[in-house]
């Protein structure tokens, strides 16, 4: 996936969690309903986690090479 994807990918992601959040507060889900959103919310949560990893991992590769003189090649973890 490329940087742009996955920013964009990490956004909506983002927005989408906001939205279960806002449900979940909202106490008018079901029992049965707020799990698969809670659920869904975790799912997304570690999606956005593992981006903001990555992310973290390619500014860490530029401040050690912030000499300008080579940059790595940054290859993302598979997700699990």
């Amino acid at each position: 996936m490329s940087r742009k994807n996955s920013v964009r990918y990490f956004e909506e992601n983002l927005s989408e969690l906001d939205s279960i959040v806002a449900q979940l507060e909202s106490n008018k889900l079901s029992l049965e309903e707020s799990l698969k959103a809670f659920e869904k919310g975790v799912k997304l949560s570690q999606e956005c986690q593992s981006v903001l990893t990555q992310a973290e991992q390619k500014v860490q590769i530029l401040l050690e090479k912030q000499d300008g003189e080579y940059l790595e090649t940054f290859e993302p973890e598979p997700n699990s």
